[in-house]
């Protein structure tokens, strides 16, 4: 049986960077942290292909709360007091420099999610931070304000306790007995599966900025959008697939898309396409790609609209010149499931956030359970900002539960 000060269950990105910054923030408190797998920190490896996207260079915290489909107004204040930047600074304090990408994305300047584990792996252990590994939870109960948590290794008890325990069913289940709701999860970044002839045999192939948009819903978002063995993937679809994360469950993930290839609307295309009819009047349209789309994507197209390799721009009729127009603004695709983005797995679903006090991370029902990281039902697009929502959560815990 073993008496600590603060029990912090889950050893993944929230979970220490929570039990560092209580650790040194108050020396006296002993902490401790519980985590059921053999080693912690397993989406912080796998993060970025595995060079750990740290966070995103966004420092409004009025335009980073963007990225939330869920979560975004309750982040706005927590953003105010512990941002992108300070993260930055924290890393930075520790030895670890972060860079940044072309698309915003942040990563330690070694390109290994390595240099962040042994970071947190060093920092835990210069703060005598406790580590449980193979410290499975199967019950928490809190009897006269200290809380007795018993795992498949032995017992804990605490006066304070901080869940950072992610995705976790059976954790859920335990929380429901102190009155806490929980959203059903449901995955949040997932790729569309899609057969089509228009997109066979032509993975890897990128258009650089398209529109997409959901029929029969509000659903809509632009960017890059990779075409890959199984259908589309990329930051406009993966968008599209956080913020109608309920709403594409509810399809069963089965659904159509209109993309709009190149971003103009269809008679403003056509009159591009009725002009390059008389420049290019001698040319084949399958030789001339034209929207600086991709080559590969540009002959699908051409294929689909009812032309042939030797069609030349002067033989194009009216309905020909229709049919490209259409595919290249308003091509429309059925899509037919979902896969796993890389190993990034998200799910929308948590604990209720009406029942979490934003100042301080604290369960509104049980005085000193704290929360922090994917265990609340916030979620968040690709690109660092899941990380950012863990930091944020972890250090305002720390905060308060070090004081």
């Amino acid at each position: 049986m073993m008496q600590k000060h603060v029990i912090i269950i889950g050893g993944g990105a929230a979970g220490f960077f929570a039990a560092i910054n209580i650790a040194e923030q108050n020396p006296d408190l002993k902490v401790a942290i519980l985590e059921r797998g053999k080693e912690g920190l397993g989406k912080v490896k796998v993060s970025g292909g595995g060079r750990c996207n740290v966070t995103h260079a966004e420092f409004i915290p009025q335009e980073l709360i963007l990225n939330y489909p869920r979560g975004e107004k309750e982040l706005l204040g927590p953003f105010h007091q512990f941002m992108t930047g300070d993260t930055i600074e924290w890393f930075e304090k520790r030895g670890v420099e972060l860079k940044v990408e072309e698309d915003g994305r942040m990563f330690p300047v070694s390109n290994s999610s390595q240099t962040i584990i042994d970071c947190f792996l060093n920092e835990a252990k210069k703060h005598q931070v406790e580590v449980f590994y193979n410290h499975s939870v199967k019950s928490i109960s809190n009897q006269n304000k200290i809380f007795q948590i018993e795992t498949s290794n032995g017992d804990f008890f605490s006066e304070k306790v901080l869940i950072a325990t992610g995705n976790n069913p059976k954790i859920w289940n335990l929380l429901q007995d102190f009155g806490h709701s929980i959203s059903k999860p449901v995955p949040s970044l997932f790729t569309f599966n899609i057969k089509d002839e228009r997109i066979k045999d032509i993975p890897g192939v990128v258009a650089k900025d398209v529109d997409v948009k959901v029929l029969e819903t509000s659903l809509w978002s632009e960017g890059p959008l990779l075409i890959t063995h199984w259908g589309m993937s990329a930051p406009s679809i993966l968008k599209l697939s956080a913020f109608g994360a309920l709403e594409l469950a509810k399809r069963d993930y089965k659904f159509q898309i209109e993309v709009n290839f190149i971003k103009l609307p269809f008679e403003e295309c056509l009159e591009v396409l009725k002009t390059l009819k008389q420049d290019l009047a001698k040319k084949t349209v399958f030789k001339t790609t034209q929207f600086e789309l991709p080559k590969r994507l540009w002959h699908k197209l051409v294929f689909a609209s009812n032309m042939n390799e030797d069609s030349r721009w002067a033989d194009l009729n009216k309905l020909q010149l229709e049919n490209l127009a259409s595919q290249l603004t308003q091509a429309i695709f059925n899509v037919d499931g979902k896969s796993t983005f890389k190993e990034e797995f998200v799910t929308a679903g948590g604990v209720n956030l009406k029942e979490i006090n934003f100042k301080t991370f604290e369960s509104k029902y049980v005085k000193n359970l704290y929360f922090a990281g994917e265990v609340l039902n916030i979620d968040a697009v690709t690109g660092g900002f899941n990380f950012q929502n863990a930091w944020t959560g972890a250090y305002i815990v720390s905060q308060n539960i070090s004081k």
